[in-house]
């Protein structure tokens, strides 16, 4: 048996760990930049609101309907998530992380007369070490337990946890499930189904294997089979693996012309790849860069464009890949265009054991110099909050009237961010 654990709103019921009078509050969590809604609370979805929104949409079309906004606050996020893997690790044999507010648990072998009993106890044991509300869903393949969870968060009488243990529970969970919401079936392969009829989870399982195979492949394929009970997927494929791309992008909170308004964001996205490339220890051997204007706005230029740069020697560092993403915007940028968009992507990955120095141009000393300094910093933002420290390239140059007095300022706004209250002290301390 497997088990499949999945964190209720996990944003916004992190914010509510340390914000008990917002329970009941309808919240909604922003993207970088405060661009748009990426998390919404259940009485934030029950008015209709929609995920991928932009906030200031939501303020005209929700103006008194006293929704608490914050910004997007990743260390607390984090830290909230290594909290209930922990307490699942205790209790369960084996814990596969899938995402930060998912993990898959291996069943076998357990010592216990009532599984659905046992789970329960387990959500209860969640939310009372760690204040966040979690679902369990529990069956015979990982795809069933997926559905099992959908069924434990959507049902109050399931008290959390939904177990799928039987044929008839299975066929009964599959006629109510859309087929659209099947964990492996993506947008285009349900809007094909469902032009050939196939509405449900139970329609799709009682369609011929050649047919499935044929027309949706190996993954198609091992979907189907797991939702017939047949377990075909390697748990350790759905735990959390290294990246072979890495892409940092956003849009714009206005429409940004000069290039030197543009160089503190390409900037930021550079140095993101890199610390992400850093945590799973791995280097890069290109960096892309792409920026785009509005494609909404008919009356203004329309230009959008990608280039790439390659480095010799693969690299982890931020002062290499910021300064490579910088020099490839140099080349890109027009001069007359309203840009509202731009992206930077890190990919040729490999380990980080395995970097092959070039012969003629590699410098050992420079490349020390600046693994230091990467590891410097991501040491100081890990104790102190993300971006307390940073490369000036990433901050944009706010000049007074006269000229003369010049300040370094965030690039990145969260305006509504709240403390980081499990990774720092400072959080609790007032005035």
């Amino acid at each position: 048996m497997f088990g499949l654990v999945d964190c209720d709103n996990f944003f916004c019921s992190c914010e509510r760990v340390f914000r008990p009078d917002l329970a009941r509050t309808p919240i909604v969590v922003l993207s970088n930049n405060d661009g748009c809604v990426v998390a919404r609370s259940k009485e934030v979805k029950a008015m209709g609101v929609k995920e991928g929104l932009p906030y200031y949409q939501m303020l005209e079309q929700y103006p008194h309907s006293g929704i608490v906004a914050f910004s997007s606050n990743y260390a607390l996020y984090g830290d909230m998530s290594a909290r209930v893997m922990a307490v699942l690790r205790e209790a369960a044999p084996e814990v596969f992380q899938y995402s930060i507010d998912e993990a898959f648990l291996a069943l076998d072998g357990m010592a216990c007369r009532d599984i659905r009993r046992w789970g329960v106890a387990l959500c209860r044991k969640v939310e009372q070490s760690t204040g966040m509300p979690v679902s369990l869903g529990i069956a015979p393949t990982k795809t069933l337990a997926k559905v099992a969870s959908r069924f434990a968060k959507r049902y109050p009488a399931y008290r959390k946890c939904c177990v799928i243990g039987n044929e008839y529970q299975r066929q009964t969970a599959l006629r109510l499930l859309p087929v659209g919401d099947v964990w492996g079936i993506g947008r285009r392969m349900s809007r094909a189904l469902e032009g050939c009829g196939i509405t449900t989870a139970y329609d799709f399982t009682q369609q011929p294997q050649g047919m499935i195979r044929s027309k949706f492949r190996l993954g198609g394929e091992k979907t189907w089979r797991e939702l017939r009970g047949e377990n075909v997927i390697d748990i350790d494929a759905v735990d959390v693996v290294e990246k072979k791309t890495i892409v940092t992008s956003r849009s714009f909170p206005g429409m940004l012309t000069d290039i030197d308004e543009l160089r503190p964001h390409i900037a930021n996205y550079a140095a993101r790849c890199a610390m992400k490339l850093r945590r799973q220890h791995s280097v890069c051997s290109m960096v892309t860069v792409y920026i785009m204007s509005n494609r909404f706005r008919e009356d203004l230029p329309q230009y959008g464009n990608s280039a790439s740069h390659s480095f010799m020697t693969a690299t982890d560092t931020a002062n290499e890949i910021v300064g490579a993403a910088l020099s490839v915007l140099d080349r890109l940028y027009r001069r007359g265009i309203y840009y509202k968009r731009a992206g930077v992507m890190v990919s040729g990955i490999s380990s980080a054991d395995c970097i092959q120095p070039d012969l003629f141009t590699y410098d050992s000393e420079q490349r020390e110099k600046y693994c230091a300094m990467s590891k410097t910093l991501d040491m100081i933002n890990r104790r102190m909050g993300a971006d307390t420290v940073m490369l000036a390239a990433q901050q944009y140059i706010d000049r007074s009237d006269d000229g003369k007095n010049v300040k370094f300022v965030n690039a990145i706004h969260s305006t509504m961010k709240s403390p980081d209250y499990t990774t720092r002290l400072g959080a609790f301390v007032v005035g």
